[in-house]
């Protein structure tokens, strides 16, 4: 069975292809020039020219491991930038290098690991293609074959649906290569990003967020990956030469025993379900051994069990490791039971329990030892929680603290003289004689301006003095603007207003009141005598926009505008910006001033 590829594989095909050939051309390079020079680093480690060569081999790694990095950003997964250590001058600058482990990680994958991998992927890429291409022009070659042997009928028309199916087959092939390149790549090069995604397709799954970081980290995959690899090529000889085993399944029962380890790592019930399969088809094959041979747990069979005991004790949660524990035992149980009488007549049945009681002292041993390291692990991260939680708290006090000197430093500097104000505003028709009910009404505004800046001004310091949400906070919203603009004609300024009546959230309500207070102010301060238009409105768009205008013509006198922070605008651009909404500012045709605001209302945070 076959997958028909549709119209987005086929784009994505030369997308795969750009990832898969070039990685064995970049691989071989590096294995040529890095081999040799690791190599005659090791050689001269006892004199100068080794310490400087090792530096310089690894400072090669990392440049051929940012081209790999650099290959599957193009794929579409972004890689964690790697963590290498700051370099310094001189000897010491070269020591840093040597003991960076990130470099280290770099020629292993580059030097070992890569060459495998991306023969593997290239050679079956390379070998589809061609066989696609020959059953598909059968047809034409065929002929060219000298006669001879039993013609088999239709087998052109066998080869061309042959061929058919590999060329059909052929870029969800590529795709798979590619992801197993990508798979075994990122871990080892530093990870994915959270979020990073390829093109056309979802995530691949390659990062998840564990409880132990140790468990996802590359030296922990490469460590259990190198055990392995060392256990297969042990196990299969001794399997197959000592216990008399055909070399296939003392191959495969071998793989199966050393892949456990490797899989329990990210899959613990893969692991434990591969390690009792392995261990069972061990012991079959192993049953016929004679009797001066360990069984029914030959000494490599159970250094693989206890390496999967080892990592599911110390990566997972602890009835994964007694699991496994106990099927090992069960297995030994059974082997004891299905043992034929005629050996129990004998010291077998002696050698067989032993076996049995030592597989299951070991195998105990192993995974107390593991969850031993599991719990001081564990205790460690929350150790490590604790202690980052406690400076978070203690960055939060001294936060506070510096708020609640800034509140003070504003009630010392501004409340009082706001209050001065207030009080002489409101008192002035009492003080002073003679004043006609225009000027009484000017005094009058005056107060209730500072008495409304005064308001504001003290839910500022009780914000700054506080820890609490910002939403227990008394703010000004869309409902006040009207009487922001009628405060604002009170100065004598022509102001018209068209604001449309909108329900919208606090925080929209607040930055479009800010922003028309701040519109207003600019316009009184460097435009004094000229008409002012303020609209605040919704857009019609799907996606729900609050549309707030402030603009005015060109004064009709020169006159010095009244000095400024220069610091509103800025404090527009960023409250709108915090809402996912934009501003324009700037003179408008008519030599007056524009202020335009759009301000999301449905998604109040950015997206």
């Amino acid at each position: 069975m076959f997958l028909v590829p549709d119209r987005h594989s086929l784009r994505r095909l030369g997308h795969d292809l750009a990832l898969i050939l070039p990685g064995l051309a970049l691989t071989l390079l590096a294995i040529v020039v890095l081999l040799p020079l690791a190599a005659v680093s090791a050689a001269l480690a006892v004199v100068w020219i080794g310490v400087l060569l090792f530096p310089l081999t690894l400072a090669l790694a990392s440049v051929y491991a940012q081209l790999d990095r650099a290959r599957l950003r193009r794929w579409g997964v972004e890689v964690n930038p790697p963590s290498y250590r700051p370099r310094g001058r001189g000897p010491r600058g070269l020591l840093r290098l040597v003991t960076d482990p990130r470099r280290w990680l770099d020629l292993a994958f580059e030097a070992l690991i890569a060459l495998p991998v991306r023969a593997l992927t290239v050679g079956v890429t390379v070998a589809w293609a061609v066989l696609a291409l020959a059953g598909l022009s059968y047809w034409l070659w065929g002929r060219t074959l000298p006669p001879g042997g039993t013609p088999v009928p239709g087998q052109w028309s066998l080869a061309l649906v042959l061929g058919l199916a590999l060329a059909l087959s052929f870029p969800a092939m590529v795709r798979a290569l590619a992801l197993l390149d990508a798979v075994v790549s990122v871990p080892l090069l530093g990870g994915a990003v959270p979020g990073s995604r390829r093109r056309g397709s979802p995530a691949p799954p390659i990062v998840h967020t564990v409880d132990a970081r140790l468990r996802e980290g590359a030296w922990t995959w490469m460590t259990v990956a190198f055990i392995s690899f060392v256990l297969v090529v042990v196990s299969w000889p001794v399997t197959a030469s000592l216990y008399s085993v055909h070399p296939a399944v003392a191959m495969m029962v071998s793989i199966a025993s050393a892949l456990a380890g490797v899989l329990a790592v990210r899959w613990p019930w893969a692991g434990l379900s591969l390690s009792i399969l392995g261990a069972t088809a061990t012991i079959l094959a192993t049953a016929s051994a004679p009797d001066t041979l360990p069984w029914p747990w030959p000494v490599t069979a159970l250094l693989a069990h206890c390496l999967t005991l080892t990592v599911l004790a110390v990566f997972h949660r602890w009835f994964w490791a007694v699991s496994a524990w106990s099927g090992g035992a069960l297995l030994t149980l059974i082997s004891l039971l299905i043992t034929e009488p005629a050996i129990r007549a004998d010291d077998s049945l002696r050698a067989v329990t032993t076996n049995g009681v030592v597989l299951v002292a070991i195998s105990g041993g192993v995974v107390l030892l593991g969850l031993t390291v599991r719990q001081w692990l564990l205790i460690s991260s929350q150790v490590e929680q604790a202690q980052s939680l406690g400076a978070d708290q203690m960055r939060r006090r001294y936060e506070l603290e510096e708020r609640s000197r800034i509140a003070r430093e504003l009630h010392d500097v501004v409340a009082h003289s706001m209050s001065v104000i207030t009080v002489q505003a409101g008192t002035a028709k009492f003080r002073l004689t003679g004043l006609d009910a225009q000027t009484e009404q000017e005094f009058e505004d005056i107060a209730a301006s500072s008495r409304q800046a005064l308001g504001e001004m003290r839910s500022l310091l009780a914000t700054l003095r506080t820890d609490d949400d910002l939403d227990d906070m008394p703010m000004p919203g869309l409902a006040d603007v009207t009487d922001l603009v009628e405060t604002s004609r009170a100065t004598g300024a022509s102001i018209s207003a068209d604001l449309e009546p909108v329900e919208v959230p606090p925080t929209v309500g607040l930055t479009a009141y800010r922003v028309v207070q701040e519109a207003l102010s600019n316009a009184l301060r460097h435009a004094h005598g000229a008409a002012i238009a303020v609209s605040v409105s919704v857009s019609s768009t799907p996606e729900r926009t609050l549309q707030v205008n402030v603009s005015n013509v060109a004064p009709e006198s020169e006159h010095d505008p009244i000095p400024g922070s220069g610091l509103g605008l800025s404090g527009i651009h960023e409250r709108v910006s915090a809402l996912g909404g934009s501003v324009q500012a700037g003179p408008s045709p008519d030599g007056g001033y524009a202020i335009s605001a759009q301000i999301p209302i449905a998604h109040p945070l950015p997206r």
